[in-house]
């Protein structure tokens, strides 16, 4: 067949006008019709990020009550006047990027990663400035002890934000388990300040913050096996 016997029956075909059932369209319509529900729209992302904050600030005050506001009596004013507003700025950046990683087509200033390093290096920097013991006494056993007490404040924290926003979905669940678990970290970090009288300099830099890049990671990893399940059971539908 030549290519001009082609073009014709091409254009044909493109002049042919489809037929459609209009009574299979209308029965297409009024199965659909009974499973449509309006649904309700999401608070606005202030308001959400709002909510993920004070949530976060209620399991670090809950931890700190429970265990003793020792680290809190024992800062002067200088050191609550900065430690403290500094992890609620940082909380409230992380609870926003948490939100828009849960709205589909949603803008995100900040990318996953640059949020777990700007959050690390700020309360690096910060804590640096404020904190002078350089001594290292049971700098291993109280760190561990640190770090777990943290990260056991942090995962309930994590997981309570991402139950808040269970409406919405994470386009990229490693990506939002990431960034939940760094806001889970400032809340674990958050209580671990208001809780540890230990202000030596190293303890603090190293232990204290870590609690933030590890449950980052948990986050992510949770976000990963997550995304994985999903993948596991669309697949086995599809069978």
């Amino acid at each position: 067949m030549k290519n001009e016997e082609i073009d014709d029956v091409l254009k044909k075909v493109a002049r042919t006008p489809q037929d459609l059932d209009l009574r299979l369209l209308e029965r297409i319509d009024e199965s659909i019709k009974p499973s449509l529900r309006p649904v309700r729209p999401l608070p606005p992302v202030w308001r959400m990020a709002v909510g993920l904050v004070l949530v976060c600030s209620a399991v670090s005050l809950a931890g700190a009550a429970r265990s003793g506001f020792f680290g809190a009596a024992k800062m002067n004013l200088l050191e609550r006047s900065l430690v403290f507003p500094a992890l609620g700025l940082l909380a409230s950046v992380a609870a926003v990027s948490f939100v828009h990683q849960m709205l589909p087509a949603s803008r995100l200033r900040l990318s996953p990663g640059v949020l777990l390093a700007l959050s690390s290096v700020a309360l690096l920097a910060a804590f640096a400035g404020l904190f002078r013991d350089y001594h290292t006494d049971h700098f291993f056993s109280a760190g561990i002890a640190c770090l777990l007490i943290g990260l056991l404040h942090a995962i309930p924290a994590g997981l309570l934000s991402w139950l808040m926003l269970r409406r919405g979905f994470a386009v990229n669940p490693a990506s939002a388990g990431l960034v939940a678990g760094t806001l889970g970290g400032l809340a674990g970090v958050g209580m671990l300040e208001l809780h540890c009288p230990n202000f030596q300099a190293a303890h603090i830099l190293v232990w204290h913050i870590a609690v933030v890049p590890v449950s980052a990671a948990l986050g992510a990893m949770l976000g990963w096996e997550l995304h994985l399940r999903t993948r596991f059971r669309a697949r086995s539908d599809e069978r």
